[in-house]
């Protein structure tokens, strides 16, 4: 799909003959316009969860939360984690976005507690945890699992980020760069192909503030609006 939303973004670039856009510049907008669609589908999941609870929504096809949620599970993955021996710390990955759960045992999950609540869990009988109710608190991309005996058995289960996109090419040493997917750190965008006229469209944004032609800016920004009503 890359080298097909580039071709798309060149040919709007060189049709009102508004510059060119280098290889480095096109993967550096590409990158900018995943993460930016990606973190957009956790908002239209939540949005649509409230049309449906409000039975605003429709179903089947029409369910726009489940098909959010099909996106967002292409980036679900699941992983062990290695303490910080000796002790019950443990390091999330570095590709990680949005934890869905921790794992104990295989099976067991691990609530989350909140920094503020942690001592107040800890310093009483009645909520102290157990290998049998486990929790954890989170500092940045540290986990602390407790009770502290717990050293081994976690894995998280979690959203990642989507790998940055990079259209690879072949200098032919005039012309046109050629595009090259053989390159060893090609890499294709992740998202579905439903979304390229999409990322398209952001694309095309930020090469128009990047060359300063406002009218590259409001052709993808009204491009970007009319994806954005279809889809509701």
């Amino acid at each position: 799909m890359i080298d097909s939303v580039r071709n798309t973004v060149l040919s709007v670039i060189n049709k009102g003959n508004f510059g060119y856009i280098t290889p480095d510049d096109f993967n550096l907008y590409a990158k900018q316009a995943q993460i930016d669609i990606f973190e957009d589908y956790f908002y239209q999941y939540n949005t649509w969860i409230l049309k449906q609870n409000n039975r605003q929504s429709g179903s089947g096809y029409a369910d726009m939360a489940a098909i959010a949620e099909e996106v967002i599970d292409i980036f679900s993955k699941t992983l062990p984690l290695t303490s910080i021996y000796p002790y019950n710390i443990f390091e999330l990955p570095d590709d990680y976005y949005h934890i869905s759960k921790i794992i104990y045992g295989g099976s067991k999950q691990v609530d989350r507690i909140s920094q503020d609540k942690i001592l107040n869990v800890l310093s009483s009988n009645l909520t102290a945890p157990s290998t049998i109710y486990p929790v954890y608190s989170q500092e940045g991309n540290i986990i602390t699992v407790y009770p502290s005996t717990i050293q081994t058995g976690i894995s998280v289960q979690y959203t990642r980020i989507p790998k940055d996109p990079k259209w690879t090419y072949m200098d032919i040493g005039y012309g046109e760069p050629l595009f090259d997917s053989s390159n060893s750190d090609y890499q294709d965008f992740e998202l579905p192909s439903t979304d390229e006229p999409l990322i398209v469209s952001k694309i095309l944004q930020f090469a128009g503030i990047s060359i300063r032609e406002s009218d590259v800016y409001t052709f993808a920004s009204q491009e970007e609006n009319k994806n954005q009503q279809v889809q509701g």
